[in-house]
Parts: C-alpha cells; structure tokens; sequence
C-alpha cells in the first residue's frame, strides 16, 4: 500500500532543483562523534537550560502569560480593539463617573482643581504668524518679523472683540465667552472623555450693535453622537462617527435633543449628519479625545476612570464612618440590668395580670422615677439594685481610617496625573521640597492636557473664525500675499495662554527667572505665560505706562523701574 506522504510527494511532483547540485553541495557533514566518558569523570550539561519565568510554572518565559498560577489564572482580560472595548460601555461608565463628580468631593475637587489649573475661563490666543513660511512660500522679503507682530496685533484685538462679547454672540446660545466655552469643553473631556463642539454660520445676527462675525460655537453634549437608531458599530460607523475608506472621520451623527430630554422626546430619536469640514476644509465639527490607542475614534473614559471604584469605596467607607460616629453621639452609654430573659418575661407578664403595673419591672419603674439628683449641677446616678452604667464603644478599626483614606487618595492623585495634596487639599504634611517637586511632576501633566486641548479643539475654531476675520477686517498684508486657504496654518500659527503654575516661594523662584533670563536660558515672554499666564508685550506696556505716569507726577522711581542694577534683586529682603 502507497504511504499517504508518498502520494503527496507524487501528487506535488518533484522537488529537487533544475540545476544538479555539486557533490560539496549535497554531501552531509559526518555527525560528530560521542565524546568518550572516563570512569570517574564528571559529565557537563548537554547544553544551557531552558529560560523560564520567576513564578510561571510549565515553562512559560513571562510571568504575565501564566494561566495556571493562583494569581492570573482566573485573569483572563479580553482582547478587543479601540472601539470594540469602549464605545459599548460608554454610557456607564460615564454616567458612573457623573455620579461621583456631583455627589463625592473628593472627584469635584480633582476636576475643579484641573480645570482651574490647566484652563480657567480666559483661555486666549497670542498670534504668532509664521512670517518665515509666508516668506518662503511668496518669495516676498516684507513678510517680516516687523510685519509678523503688527499683523499679531490687528487680530488679537479683533479676536477680543469676538470671544468676549458681551452680548455672546461668539455662542450660538449666547450664553458664555469663548473662554468659558473652553472650560466647559474640558470639562467634557475630563469627565466624559470627549469635548464635542459645532460651528454653526449665523449670518442673520451680523447687523449693527449686534453680532460682528457670523462665525459662532455650538458646545454639545458628547452623549449625543451615537449611531442613529442605536445601531450597532460597523466598519464604516463607529459611535456615532462616520468613517471613509482610510477610516478618517468624515461626519458626525448628531441627536437634535438628549435621550433624557422627555420634552424633547420626538427629537431625541432624530439623528443630524454634520461633515467634519465643508468642500474647501472650514471645519464644521471639532471632536477632540485623547487617543490612547491607534485606530480610536471615539473617547469616553475620562480622567476617573480607571479610579472609579475606588472613590466608590471610599465614599461608603466616609458614609459608614460618619453614620457610626452619630451613632456613638447619640448613644453615649447605657443601663445593664441584672435580669435575663427569663426574668424579663415574667417581670413583662405579671401573673396577676397587671402587666406593666406590677412586678419586678413595677419595682424598677418606681425606684427610678424622681431620682433627678445633682450636686453644684453636676447629676448623681442613681440605680436600681443590679444594674450598672455602660459607655458604647466602637468596634470598628476607626484608627486605619486616616491611613486607609490617605492611601486611596494617593491613588486617585496618580491616576489623574495631580499631586495627592491637590486631590486632598491637605497641605499640612508637605515642606517647600517636596510640594514644588510633587507640583512640579502635576504641571507637567496639566500643561500637557492644555497644549493638546489646544490643538485638538482650540485651533480649529481658530481656523474657522479667521477665514471670516480675513474677509471681512482690514487687516494688514503685503502686496502679493497668498489667500488665506492656501496658507491657513502659517495665519493661524498662535500661542494659547492659560493660568500660570504660579509660584511656592516667590522670592526665590523669581530670583531664578531673573537668573535664567540673564544668562540666556530663558525669556521673558516665557517666563510671563510659564509662571503668570501673561502676554508679555501687555505687561512691558503697562510698566512703560506706570513709569510715565510716575515722572510726571514727579514721584521718585522705585527699583523695579531698571534704575539700578538686578544685583539688588538677587538678595532675598531677609538678608539685607
């Protein structure tokens, strides 16, 4: 019978090449022979072991693939992409950390403390045109530094004029500023995972004394974008964004009103489709979130997230604990009687059936009544023969409940990227060392989370707002400068300013940045927006305003004025 591996060999036909190979080619190498073992003599390993892991057992190489240890075996994480391990539990896991961010203080305090950090609600732009790229793009010489700061200026003022309106026309609700706008936007996104916006065309409010721009911003709840009909996510819509053939966001489907608006109930299951930009890219819609993975198309897991159950725990643990505090205030002690059950039952149920009027429980109700005895307002108890004074004692391990509270709240301050006395507020345990390194590791993190909401969700509104700036305002320009489409990002190029990280001891961290701008190592402009989140040019005006001012009232100049040297300023005042 024909072997199965024979008729495969056949079927396939031959493998052996064209061209014959030599006999060097063909011929084997003779196996070596055994080494000869003499009595008496160790032998050495056939060879080095095989490489294991510390604790896996089995041979498996990492200890983080083990599947039979009592530790990970019952660890079995699913493997899910982006999208597929997010967007159907969204919705809880966001209503969830809602919850904690409205009723547990410790989750208002973190988001309050980094939005006030990170944003405030004057979060503005200091144009900075690329007047190097115009140059180069043009070949015109009068795109300049010079022409650079002059063309800052005019749409500064014109940007001022639009973001704080005070009649918000900047909003299409005409509700908030544009620094508002992006404090709530954030906040979104530190909550919710997602900072969705649209930037609705309004050119029926533009008349005198009311709107200036047309171009208005539009802040939605990211819950609104979903799937219409709720469907499922496919491969070309996922949560609510619409993808092309590259998987790049194309549009947005948009509820008219919130699934829990009962008032707006036949809105709520009707889905708008917004394009992410028009025909010649003015973006219509900015979703900004941060990627944490490739292929991610929707956010959803804000900063709590991943230390959701444990502020959970420790707001039960505070709620028992408090709970069990009032209790032990309210019953301080109380009076043992000597009596058991037995005894309690007949004294309840007298056999002469007199019930509570006779017995043994008779005699203590009337030992007791009118024993209100004091001396110099201080009460002297009384009992009834047997009976005793007991105080309520807790029996709860209340002594941890510092260590346990701290701990979790250590917890909670590295997950969301702050220092843990910003999360507690407590400052009590920190010297001048460790706080400026702990804030200083925070202010890292924060400026991070400004600069890339700056990016995601700041710029393309300024995108939009400048192309209508460009049309409508006399701004100065060179002769032969390019269209604004074609040359976007070398307008647009800014810098946004936000709050300062301030300082822990002014005196001497501001003797550092005289330092550093002395030897070259810094400037001022980066000093005023690092440390107070200032424009520079408004601060050297108004000192150069505040100096006129003194001359011609005559007043002496003070130091600060640059009349002497900064060799007085690196002295600390307790040292002269």
């Amino acid at each position: 019978m024909t072997r199965l591996t024979d008729a495969f060999a056949a079927l396939s036909g031959p493998r052996t090449p064209s061209v014959p190979a030599s006999p060097r080619q063909t011929a084997r190498p003779a196996a070596p022979a055994a080494p000869r073992v003499v009595p008496g003599q160790k032998v050495p390993p056939a060879g080095p072991n095989r490489p294991a892991a510390l604790n896996a057992p089995y041979g498996v190489p990492y200890d983080a693939a083990d599947m039979w240890g009592q530790h990970t075996r019952a660890w079995v994480p699913p493997l899910w992409s982006a999208d597929t391990e997010l967007n159907p539990w969204r919705d809880r896991i966001v209503s969830r950390v809602r919850d904690l961010v409205r009723n547990d203080g410790w989750a208002a305090g973190a988001v309050t403390r980094t939005l006030d950090n990170a944003m405030g609600v004057n979060f503005h732009p200091i144009s900075k045109p690329d007047y190097r790229a115009l140059a180069h793009m043009t070949g015109n010489p009068a795109f300049d530094a010079k022409w650079a700061r002059e063309f800052g200026r005019a749409v500064d003022a014109r940007w001022r004029t639009w973001a704080n309106d005070p009649g918000r026309y900047n909003d299409s609700q005409r509700m908030l500023t544009f620094g508002q706008q992006a404090n709530l936007s954030f906040r979104h996104l530190l909550v919710d995972g997602d900072a969705l916006t649209t930037l609705p065309w309004m050119p029926e409010r533009v008349s005198r004394g009311r709107a200036q721009y047309a171009t208005t911003v539009q802040v939605i709840d990211p819950d609104r974008l979903s799937n219409p009909q709720m469907f499922m996510d496919m491969s070309r819509m996922r949560g609510g964004v619409e993808l092309d053939y590259a998987e790049a966001p194309i549009a947005y489907h948009i509820r008219r009103a919130h699934q829990g608006d009962w008032y707006n109930a036949a809105k709520s299951v009707e889905w708008e489709r917004i394009e992410r930009e028009s025909s010649w890219g003015r973006p219509q819609v900015v979703h900004m979130f941060e990627h944490h993975r490739a292929d991610q198309h929707r956010g959803g897991a804000g900063m709590l997230a991943p230390v959701v159950q444990r502020l959970k725990m420790l707001t039960k643990y505070d709620s028992t604990e408090l709970d069990s505090a009032i209790v032990n205030a309210i019953f301080a002690a109380y009076i043992e009687s000597p009596y058991d059950h037995q005894m309690t039952a007949e004294a309840l149920d007298s056999p002469t059936g007199g019930g509570f009027d006779s017995g043994r429980w008779a005699g203590q109700l009337a030992w007791n009544a009118g024993r209100d005895l004091s001396l110099q307002g201080a009460r002297i108890p009384m009992l009834y023969p047997g009976e005793k004074i007991n105080a309520v004692t807790a029996a709860r391990p209340n002594s941890n409940y510092a260590d346990f509270q701290a701990a979790v709240l250590n917890n909670v301050a590295s997950g969301m990227g702050l220092a843990p006395m910003q999360v507690s507020n407590d400052w009590s345990k920190v010297n001048y060392s460790s706080a400026r390194g702990a804030l200083l590791e925070a202010w890292k993190t924060l400026k991070r989370r400004r600069e890339e909401f700056a990016i995601g969700w700041a710029a393309p509104i300024r995108i939009a707002w400048m192309e209508e700036a460009m049309e409508v305002d006399d701004l100065p320009l060179p002769r032969g400068a390019p269209d604004y489409i074609d040359a976007r990002a070398a307008y647009a190029r800014c810098q946004w300013m936000g709050p300062g990280r301030g300082w822990i001891d002014p005196v001497s961290e501001k003797q550092g940045s005289i330092l550093a701008m002395d030897g070259g190592l810094s400037t001022l402009e980066k000093e005023c927006a690092e440390n107070e989140g200032a424009d520079w040019e408004e601060n050297v005006h108004q000192r150069a305003l505040e100096i006129e001012t003194f001359k011609e009232l005559g007043i002496p100049l003070p130091e600060w004025t640059g009349t002497e040297t900064t060799e007085n300023t690196e002295r600390k005042p307790e040292a002269e």
